[in-house]
């Protein structure tokens, strides 16, 4: 079974990504911050991350920064509710990026997709 982490700081968002990808059939890994997701990253070793980019403690593009520093091979889908950040070079290095929308059919095929390649 993949696994997949979702980091998103917004507790509503963060338990439909998961109840979604569960009924998917992946095995899900939540975290509310960069921090969380790195300490995730070494104890659960995701098998793909949904990564937002605005958090507190620590935001998306520096916690990208640091999984792709520790483990590059590991499928990063950054999703958002702020197009903008699809111009910032950092946001380059994930695999793909989806603005946040009710409809996680996006998502869905992206994490699908992703994991499918690897």
């Amino acid at each position: 079974m993949k696994k997949v982490l979702i980091v998103e700081d917004e507790e509503g968002l963060r338990l439909l990504y998961e109840e979604e990808l569960k009924a998917e059939g992946y095995e899900v890994l939540t975290a509310a911050n960069g921090r969380e997701a790195i300490q995730q990253l070494e104890i659960g070793k995701p098998d793909l991350v949904i990564l937002d980019i605005v958090m507190p403690v620590m935001d998306g593009m520096e916690t990208l920064g640091r999984i792709v520093g520790k483990e590059r091979k590991i499928p990063i889908i950054l999703n958002t509710s702020y197009s903008g950040y699809r111009e910032d070079f950092m946001s380059w290095a994930a695999d793909a990026y989806v603005t946040k929308s009710a409809d996680l059919s996006e998502l869905k095929a992206k994490v699908k997709d992703l994991l499918e390649k690897g």
